[in-house]
């Protein structure tokens, strides 16, 4: 089932299961620079799978992972200075296998490493930066199938599609469960 929503000035298109098979009919077909914000789950596949089905033959996909600075992460944990000590250290272990991951789903699905991008900060934030600076034209992202407040798009997927001066394809996808 594929049902389209008009929120403020972007277009949202929440697709659900493995049933999406575009067409030149499709109204989201055709994008030239396209950003696909992943979180490096297992999901990321079935993300990057919807992003170039509405991509046009030759176009421009930057892949994008915003990794949360953990000083922002636990702050309160510990109000003034590192959580731990050696939690710089452990930052940059974390990063330097998040940015394997980002780089194994780069080579699989084709994305030269120029086009890769690891940035730090706020992940709606960071995305829309991004797709503002580099002209982009459609952020595809996921989101889950949440409960109460967040019925229709997760935390991130909600604060994109507000504040995106682009389209936003929002790709419904289930963690194992």
């Amino acid at each position: 089932m594929t049902r389209v929503i008009q929120l403020c000035l972007s277009l949202v298109k929440i697709i659900e299961g493995e049933s999406f098979e575009p067409n030149v009919e499709n109204d989201m077909s055709g994008y030239n620079k396209i950003v696909v914000a992943i979180d490096l789950s297992s999901e990321s596949a079935i993300i990057m799978k919807r992003a170039l089905a509405v991509a046009a033959a030759h176009s421009d996909i930057h892949l994008l992972y915003i990794q949360e600075p953990m000083d922002s992460v636990y702050m309160g944990v510990v109000p003034y200075g590192p959580v731990f000590v050696g939690m710089d250290e452990v930052e940059e272990n974390l990063r330097a296998e998040l940015k394997q991951k980002l780089d194994d789903i780069g080579e699989e699905f084709s994305v030269p490493p120029e086009s890769r991008h690891f940035l730090s900060g706020t992940p709606a934030r960071e995305i829309h930066r991004f797709a503002d600076e580099n002209g982009m034209e459609l952020i595809v992202l996921g989101t889950h199938g949440q409960k109460g407040v967040q019925l229709l798009l997760g935390a991130t997927a909600n604060s994109v599609l507000h504040g995106a001066d682009c389209d936003v394809l929002a790709v419904r996808v289930y963690g194992a469960e």
